[in-house]
């Protein structure tokens, strides 16, 4: 099974006049990164809420956000420093005797002053409502990872696609690679004659030999074809493994990539160099398609 990184999952749980939402977003990451936008109140939680969203992902980058209404929001709690407020009237009277200011203090004064008073959320909540909320996690990261499964079997479906087009173009220059060398053979053999204006010239020549000797040591990609038509049973056959998988698969594509290059060095034919262009085209797709897989 080949699964993305990429999707999208929400979840939510209601309990008397309360309600937790949750959701989820993920992209492709090298590792599984998970980032939390959640009330202060729940912050005690997110191991917990971590652990849950592991078990159901393996990589991606996933964003977390949760949200609290009603009765489901924590209780805050207002902090006075009594001290401050003090010092503060008593400079108030030494100013009031200047004649200078207005003394007509409010409340509202002091109450919305930051450093008189901090309004706090009450760490922790309620039993039931930790329940409610690790459910709506829970569901989320279920409705995500369903579509992550969705769209890697779409992205499966593409990459057998292409790797069959690579392995029927490496057919091609598997088939055709021989005649290169019998087509330099036939060539330099025809130079000569004209060259050495020799009717009867029979090919016999060592010299003729040697030269398409060395060319066909240099054109040789007998091994660049068998590494390159092992990776692509490999790819098609870890499309298939559970588990996390992009990886490898990217460590493939960039390893036929290399083969691919080889073989467009020592091609030396017109119609070879058209094949390997099809297959790096279809590789750079192949690569980008990769990333995005768990």
């Amino acid at each position: 099974m080949s699964v993305s990184m990429t999707g999208y999952g929400s979840g939510a749980a209601e309990h008397g006049n309360g309600r937790v939402f949750v959701e989820m977003k993920s992209v492709n990451h090298r590792f599984c990164d998970i980032q939390f936008r959640m009330p202060r109140a729940l912050y005690y939680l997110e191991d917990t809420i971590r652990r849950i969203i592991q078990q159901k992902i393996e990589r991606g980058r996933i964003e977390v956000f949760i949200t609290l209404e009603g009765e489901a929001r924590s209780a805050k709690d207002a902090s006075i420093d009594w001290n401050l407020l003090h010092r503060l009237l008593d400079q108030a009277d030494e100013m009031e005797q200047l004649n200078v200011f207005d003394s007509r203090l409010r409340l509202q004064d002091f109450l919305l002053h930051p450093d008189i008073v901090a309004v706090e959320e009450q760490s922790g909540m309620d039993e039931n409502w930790e329940e409610h909320v690790k459910k709506a996690v829970e569901d989320a990261a279920d409705q995500l990872s369903d579509m992550r499964k969705k769209e890697g079997g779409t992205l499966r479906s593409d990459l057998l696609a292409r790797i069959e087009t690579v392995q029927s173009r490496t057919k091609e220059i598997s088939e055709q690679a021989p005649l290169v060398v019998d087509t330099y053979r036939k060539r330099l053999q025809e130079r000569m004659k004209e060259f050495l204006k020799e009717a009867a010239y029979d090919g016999d020549d060592q010299r003729l030999m040697t030269e398409v000797a060395v060319f066909s040591e240099k054109a040789n990609i007998e091994e660049e074809l068998t590494r390159l038509f092992s990776h692509c049973d490999q790819f098609s056959t870890v499309l298939y493994e559970q588990g996390a998988k992009g990886r490898k698969l990217d460590f493939l594509v960039q390893e036929m990539n290399r083969e691919a290059n080889t073989i467009g060095s020592k091609a030396n034919s017109a119609s070879l160099s058209h094949l390997v262009v099809e297959i790096k085209s279809e590789l750079e797709k192949m690569k980008e398609q990769v990333q995005n897989i768990e």
